[in-house]
């Protein structure tokens, strides 16, 4: 792949080439993203493709993957890097054992240092694909750590106390997905090309079924796409995402069935669903209702 796509619809081409089917706003946000050398920013409710973006594009380029999943009190030392106490430890037991001396500059070297996926996506080589840096769910991390990316996604370069300033020859391909769970501070948005990926309709979810589960009849594939479509306006607490869309047609169809029926939605509403008071729901809005509506939709 060339160090960056030529047009919007290379990357289009590109990811379809890899099983994912990306609209032109999300394709310009990534051909933006990768030719300005900027931060890609994803938000969107849970399970509509925005982590399954770094990984397609890590298969794309040929890039490493590098994942950083970010949760509540994650800090430098996880992100960044730390060093092995366990092997300093051995290693001074070592020396004073052979009566050596023991210098605490040796302590810190690249020997003893672990590299997290920050370092890692700072240190890549100068030939080659690029990493594909994934910082995933940054909305789950404090405050603090979110201010602390903003100097590695501007300069592309950690200081590291011991060692220096790591600064990265060729920036990564760098990819933050949240699910809103709270608001990404107002700077880091600035720092990122931001787009927001919405669910898809009844024919991209359609056409993203028949790619990624091609086993499913086309009919069950179109009813399974109405359905879930009809699903989302019935006001969930969690509206089922593209994964939910695909693991339920691949659990009908491994069922044996070739279009949707009473029976066999009301069974496997725990492949599209996962809370009780969603599935309640459905069943008193009507699992019949919903049926003859998938059918008709996708007639």
């Amino acid at each position: 792949m060339p160090s960056a796509p030529e047009t919007v619809d290379d990357v289009v081409a590109a990811l379809a080439a890899h099983e994912y089917l990306a609209d032109e706003g999300l394709a310009t946000s990534i051909f933006l993203a990768m030719t300005l050398h900027r931060p890609l920013l994803l938000e969107g409710e849970a399970g509509v493709g925005k982590t399954e973006v770094a990984k397609v594009l890590a298969r794309w380029t040929g890039g490493e993957l590098l994942r950083l999943q970010c949760y509540e009190g994650i800090d430098a030392a996880q992100a960044v890097y730390e060093w092995d106490y366990s092997r300093q430890l051995l290693h001074l037991r070592a020396l004073e054992a052979s009566g050596g001396a023991v210098s605490e500059d040796e302590l810190y070297t690249e020997r003893f240092l672990v590299r997290r996926p920050l370092l890692r996506a700072l240190e890549s080589p100068l030939v080659g694909a690029p990493p594909v840096l994934l910082v995933d769910e940054v909305d789950r991390a404090d405050d603090e750590f979110e201010a602390f990316l903003l100097e590695i996604l501007s300069d592309w370069a950690i200081s590291v106390p011991e060692l220096g300033v790591v600064r990265a020859a060729v920036p990564p391909i760098a990819v933050l997905t949240s699910n809103r769970t709270r608001d990404v501070h107002d700077a880091l948005k600035r720092r990122c090309v931001y787009h927001w990926i919405s669910h898809p309709d009844f024919d991209r979810e359609l056409a993203i079924l028949r790619v990624r589960a091609p086993e499913v009849p086309v009919a069950l594939a179109r009813q399974v796409a109405a359905a879930v479509e009809a699903l989302r306006g019935l006001e969930l607490y969690k509206p089922p995402g593209v994964a939910e869309t695909i693991d339920w047609a691949q659990a009908l169809a491994a069922l044996g069935r070739a279009h949707l029926d009473e029976r066999s939605v009301d069974v496997t509403l725990g492949t599209i669903l996962k809370y009780r008071e969603d599935q309640e729901r459905v069943r008193a809005h009507g699992v019949s209702e919903l049926v003859d509506a998938a059918v008709a939709r996708s007639a």
